[in-house]
């Protein structure tokens, strides 16, 4: 595959429609309560019982926030008073410890990653406890193989915290940044200065943080090419080790917040393609690499690697080197896929302390994957991580045919062959260069559980 994906607005804009992210399959609509805290407990039980245990994952929710961004659909807590994160910040350790029961102490934790709300709402103190609990429960990897991730809110930390950070473990940082522009900054209620962001990804760069990410979001109000040029001037400029930039999702008849946002400053639908448009040429001229979805790396990170090597991988957290672990869930809402399985906790702190309270798990919801969907994982994540589908290799592993058992699929294909997007031959498909901003357009025709009406996505280009 080029490195360098073809924008071809007809075709982008035939393609644009809403579809899963498949950061999972089978995708979270199908968790269900009928997945319950014993249906964990046995997973967790047969991964143990693996002839090779897989390493341990952790993903750890931290809900909450100073201020309000209106953009913002990821649940969290809007609060100034501490108390309240320092209570949750001890029911977070009380699961941190039943969840530690359940796993052998021969596994080691590989990977790490804290999101929020605002990870960084807990002083460098309360983020010591946590580390602290989460390595006596799950038994850190020595320090040279672990990937520990954490979201910075810039405002919220001062250059000296951030080496801090670096001696509490944590080897990767992620700021979150979104837009300079002052004019969208005050439209989303996110005001943040170029200056504090460049001081504080050159302090992790003394620190010594393995890689250093920014989010970015095109879409949102008052942005123009112009100003979101500026922006990615400026980003370009600190060389961030990876780049994440987001297509926002406008849905204030799902969240609240974005009913603060003025109608009348959300630019039109065509200028998001601009804007893609505009960020695909400038981080590629710019010498990133385009991993996929909404992902660049500078060619020597990890992520640029494994995707020359093939050893890319997909999970909640979006494209990883560490994706084949165990992942746990810790804190409300939070996701963890387990052996054969995903699960969900709770979404509210009342019923997870209660849950706490008497012993029990956190988790809601959940789901167990059967043969088909095993497959069919397989399948997309070849698919969504390399861009080329050998189906040999499917049929070795699975005892399939391939072309009989997708044979309605490669049927629904038949139009992203024909526009140039996908070669499709009796051995493989692989994906084209115009092809690949289409990646869960192409996923879709291997999901069983699609229905016609898919608003509940978010658009796929």
């Amino acid at each position: 595959m080029s490195h360098d994906p073809l924008f071809n607005r007809p075709l982008v804009e035939k393609y644009d429609r809403p579809g899963p992210r498949y950061t999972s399959y089978p995708t979270a609509p199908q968790f269900n309560t009928a997945f319950a805290e014993d249906d964990y407990r046995a997973a967790a039980e047969r991964s143990n019982r693996a002839a090779n245990p897989k390493p341990l994952s952790a993903y750890v929710h931290i809900p909450f926030c100073k201020s309000l961004c209106y953009y913002c659909a990821c649940h969290k807590i809007i609060t100034h008073n501490s108390e309240r994160a320092a209570e949750y910040l001890e029911w977070l350790k009380r699961e941190i410890e039943v969840q530690g029961a359940l796993f052998d102490d021969t596994r080691r934790m590989t990977q790490l990653h804290l999101g929020g709300g605002t990870p960084t709402y807990l002083s460098n103190a309360q983020l010591g406890e946590l580390m602290a609990a989460l390595d006596a429960a799950f038994h850190f990897a020595p320090t040279e193989e672990r990937e520990f991730s954490l979201e910075v809110d810039p405002r919220t930390v001062m250059p000296e915290q951030i080496h801090e950070l670096r001696g509490l473990g944590f080897n990767r940082l992620s700021f979150g940044v979104q837009d300079f522009d002052s004019d969208v900054q005050r439209a989303v209620n996110r005001v943040q200065s170029e200056e504090q962001v460049a001081a504080l990804v050159a302090a992790a760069r003394e620190a010594g943080f393995r890689s250093v990410s920014v989010d970015l979001i095109y879409g949102l109000p008052l942005q123009t090419v112009a100003s979101f040029d500026a922006t990615l001037d400026k980003i370009i400029a600190l060389r961030p080790d990876r780049i994440a930039a987001y297509s926002y999702a406008h849905l204030p008849e799902l969240f609240k917040a974005q009913r603060l946002i003025r109608p009348e400053d959300m630019p039109p639908p065509e200028r998001k393609l601009e804007l893609l448009e505009l960020t695909i040429r400038r981080l590629s001229d710019a010498g990133y690499v385009y991993i996929g979805m909404d992902h660049f790396a500078l060619p020597d990170d990890e992520l640029s690697l494994a995707r020359e090597n093939g050893t890319l991988q997909r999970n909640f957290q979006g494209y990883s080197t560490h994706a084949d672990c165990d992942l746990i869930g810790l804190g409300i809402t939070a996701i963890g896929k387990v052996g054969d399985s995903y699960s969900q906790n709770v979404k509210e702190t009342a019923q997870y302390q209660a849950r706490l309270e008497s012993g029990r798990l956190a988790v809601m919801r959940g789901y167990r994957l059967n043969d088909d969907d095993r497959l069919r994982r397989d399948v997309i994540n070849e698919l969504m991580c390399h861009g080329h589908i050998d189906f040999a290799t499917i049929e070795a592993r699975h005892g399939i045919v391939f072309r009989d058992y997708f044979a309605a699929a490669l049927a629904e294909l038949a139009s992203p062959r024909a526009d140039g997007l996908i070669e499709l031959d009796d051995t493989s498909l692989t994906v084209l260069s115009a092809g690949r901003l289409m990646m869960r357009n192409l996923a879709m025709a291997f999901d069983a559980y699609l229905t016609p009406n898919q608003q509940r996505f978010s658009r796929t280009v």
